[in-house]
């Protein structure tokens, strides 16, 4: 049954003053313990390196687009990271400088790298900043160990960065080599694809064959026209007699000389007047002019009667027949020229018919070709670019680690200190026997006050008696505090003494 919180300060007095030699041995156990663990406890001396991250060199905006400079991002994790590696740690532990003797066996190498990782420690120190830190107890182990761990740092971050752009020149360079390969395989399949197949490509054809129809349709309205032209003359000629009859009249003369020079006026809207069939037709029309000029001029009873068949021959009659066999002939020039031209077209089907069925396989060709091309291209500019990067790596321009700060000799320790472990034993040990009643006086089942009853178990409590002592109980208490504080005192006076030789240097 827990006594109320209230009642426990009073509880806690009584209980030290009942036991006021267990309070006394406990205070003075607990002090002397706490201030011998302060001779005891190791001192810890701490050096640090401060590393500045260079990000403003002037070789970054005036290399901006050629060259990328290697970038070091989460300096703090980053750093921390490469100097917990084993690559770093197992040059460390196996430095004779630091560590004299013989070599390490590879049981004390573990333990010394295990050591190593265990006390180190990376932490921000700004922007552009961080320190490397090595804690332990012994102060020069402390400062050569913090003072080469800034050289291996700075030492690994350059040739990780020169390896990270060697790497990335030779893996693009292997591409663009590949690429290279690709490229040139394809060049040869096109060419031997061109040279295997000389049909030339769909819009060649198409063209060719627009041409043709083209050539075909104006070839056909030409055979139109020359047929109509054919039936035409056919049709004249028929009207036409093939001779003329001698002593015919003025009106005979009158027509045929009207319809000459009907059909002159008509070659001459056509042609020059040095055509062939305008001469002619001018000579005969001449003719017949001088023919009605005779005919004029002898007496009517001088004209013999001409039997049908004696007449002359009819020059319209030749001229008709000479143009009906000149429009036949272009008429079977013009037939000729179209059956040509569809045995043209046709192979020019036949043709789009083989550039069809090779269409796939060229576009294939043609997309890979292309694509290789770009990639190619592409794979050239950053190879350029990744070779300047490595040279900046190699010259040592871009974001680079330098120290800012070199490690310094620790003169006093970090952490907990004799002066502290002294105040805080006389501090725990006053409070070590309150404490401990107070945590007693938690777990004691024994009733102590009247509201553990009403409280817990809710039976009225009608009075309490108060404890009595006699007289002999009273000096016999008397008298032991009296010895307990001048124990107490003599306690605390060869505690300070103790803590005043350590500050001489005495113990």
């Amino acid at each position: 049954m827990a006594i109320p919180l209230a009642q426990i300060p009073a509880e806690v007095l009584r209980e030290i003053r009942k036991y006021k030699w267990t309070a006394f041995f406990t205070f003075a156990l607990v002090s002397f313990l706490v201030l011998g663990a302060g001779f005891i406890w190791p001192y810890q001396y701490r050096s640090e390196v401060v590393i500045f991250v260079d990000d403003s060199n002037i070789i970054r905006p005036l290399m901006e687009g050629q060259a990328v400079t290697t970038e070091i991002s989460e300096r703090t994790s980053t750093a921390r990271e490469m100097l917990q590696s084993r690559l770093i740690l197992e040059r460390l532990a196996s430095d004779m400088d630091i560590f004299s003797g013989p070599a390490p066996s590879p049981e004390q190498l573990e333990a010394r790298i295990a050591k190593l990782r265990s006390q180190l420690s990376v932490v921000p120190r700004g922007e552009n900043y961080f320190g490397i830190r090595y804690t332990t107890t012994s102060q020069m182990d402390a400062f050569r160990i913090s003072q080469r761990l800034g050289q291996l740092f700075i030492e690994q971050s350059r040739d990780r960065k020169r390896k990270e752009s060697r790497n990335a020149y030779e893996f693009i360079d292997k591409q663009v080599k590949s690429y290279e390969a690709q490229l040139t395989s394809v060049e040869q399949r096109m060419k031997e694809f061109l040279s295997d197949n000389r049909d030339g490509t769909e819009q060649e054809a198409n063209a060719r064959m627009a041409s043709l129809r083209a050539d075909l349709e104006l070839a056909e309205l030409d055979r139109k026209e020359l047929e109509t032209r054919v039936s035409s003359l056919v049709s004249q000629i028929q009207g036409v007699r093939p001779t003329l009859a001698q002593g015919q009249t003025e009106d005979a003369f009158r027509e045929r000389i009207k319809s000459m020079e009907e059909r002159l006026d008509s070659l001459r809207l056509q042609y020059h007047d040095t055509y062939p069939d305008i001469i002619i037709t001018r000579e005969q029309l001449a003719e017949l002019r001088k023919q009605r000029e005779r005919a004029n001029n002898e007496p009517a009873t001088e004209i013999p009667e001409r039997s049908e068949g004696g007449g002359i021959p009819n020059p319209v009659y030749q001229e008709l027949g000479v143009s009906l066999s000149n429009a036949r002939a272009n008429l079977a020039s013009v037939e000729t020229r179209i059956s040509s031209l569809g045995e043209l077209l046709d192979r020019q089907e036949e043709r789009m018919v083989r550039i069809q069925s090779n269409k796939a396989e060229f576009s294939e060709i043609t997309r890979d070709m292309e694509v290789n091309k770009q990639i190619y291209d592409d794979l050239l500019k950053r190879r350029e670019k990744a070779r300047v990067s490595m040279h900046l790596d190699i010259e040592g321009q871009g974001m680079n680690f330098r120290i800012a700060e070199v490690a310094q000799y620790p003169t006093s320790p970090q952490g907990a200190k004799f002066p502290m472990f002294a105040f805080a034993g006389l501090f725990l040990g006053a409070l070590a026997p309150f404490g401990a009643l107070a945590g007693i006086l938690q777990l004691d089942p024994r009733v102590r006050a009247r509201e553990q009853l009403e409280d817990g178990i809710g039976l009225p409590v009608l009075v309490d008696i108060p404890a009595v002592r006699t007289p002999y109980e009273k000096r016999s208490s008397r008298k032991q505090t009296l010895f307990i504080f001048i124990f107490v005192f003599l306690a605390i006076t060869g505690y300070v003494g103790i803590i005043v030789a350590k500050h001489m240097g005495v113990v």
